[in-house]
């Protein structure tokens, strides 16, 4: 198996915290994998980790089989895109503006906008449905159309790796269906994908690959099934006996409340 992703032995301290140790996994091309684990696992700084906005205090991390450090920066935006939590924009840009910035690693140091650029941002409004809104602005929308504007800067940069950072928060149930909708299509479309999620349920139906870290005992990857045994999250998640009704944490219940709901495509990992 050839890894897209791959990381063997990473830890990575906030000065004398530790909050990843020897965390290791290989994601194939083209994989969907969630992330998941109590806060202050460490799943926001894994992603900026993978997206080389912060540097491992030891292993090693690389991207189509080449370290990350050895990626210049404007190099490795063109091949992994992070969709964070939280997006400011200090001035009343259109949404066709805001997402035209994806295509800043691409753009000559003189900063020309070519004829790509233009159909890169394009295609990025039209696969997050948002072309009907390109000359709004971010506080004339909603949290789930602003949600497709950070995922339509991403999607600008045309990159290989798409990273997540809890991409459902804030949104209602109708919204958070459509949003996966969206993801499942981009994976389709031959993107590799890794998001932080917090819903088991959707992660179980979805993700045909988890990466569960917790903050005490250490980290775990495979299929998501065997991932998300219902004992090993309670342990992650330090339940006890006090879910025994929780849908999220029962495999079986999940599934017939998904049939019972709007269902998802599932897509595996090639």
């Amino acid at each position: 198996m050839n890894a897209f992703l791959q990381f063997e032995q990473v830890s990575f301290t906030y000065g004398l915290r530790p909050i990843l140790t020897d965390v290791s996994f290989a994601l194939p091309s083209n994989g969907l994998m969630a992330l998941v684990g109590p806060n202050g696992a460490g799943k926001s700084t894994l992603l900026r980790l993978a997206a080389g906005l912060l540097s491992a205090s030891g292993g090693t991390i690389q991207i189509a089989g080449r370290g990350v450090d050895t990626w210049q920066r404007r190099e490795l935006a063109r091949t992994v895109a992070l969709v964070p939590q939280h997006l400011d924009i200090p001035f009343p840009f259109t949404l066709e503006q805001i997402v035209a910035q994806g295509r800043t690693p691409h753009r000559g140091w003189l900063g020309g906008v070519s004829q790509s650029d233009l159909a890169a941002v394009e295609r990025a409004l039209q696969l997050t449905g948002i072309t009907h809104l390109r000359g709004r602005t971010m506080n004339e929308i909603s949290g789930g159309e602003q949600q497709r504007v950070k995922l339509g800067i991403a999607l600008a940069q045309e990159p290989g790796l798409l990273l997540l950072d809890e991409p459902l928060q804030h949104l209602d149930i109708g919204r958070q269906a459509e949003f996966l909708h969206l993801l499942l299509d981009l994976h389709g479309r031959g993107l590799t994908i890794v998001a932080a999620m917090h819903d088991l349920a959707a992660v179980r139906a979805h993700f045909p690959l988890t990466l569960l870290l917790t903050d005490a005992a250490g980290h775990m990857f495979g299929p998501t099934a065997e991932v998300l045994e219902e004992q090993r999250v309670h342990a992650a998640f330090h339940l006890g006996h006090r879910s025994q009704g929780d849908p999220q944490l029962h495999p079986q219940t999940t599934e017939r409340s998904h049939r019972q709901t709007r269902p998802l495509r599932k897509r595996n990992s090639r």
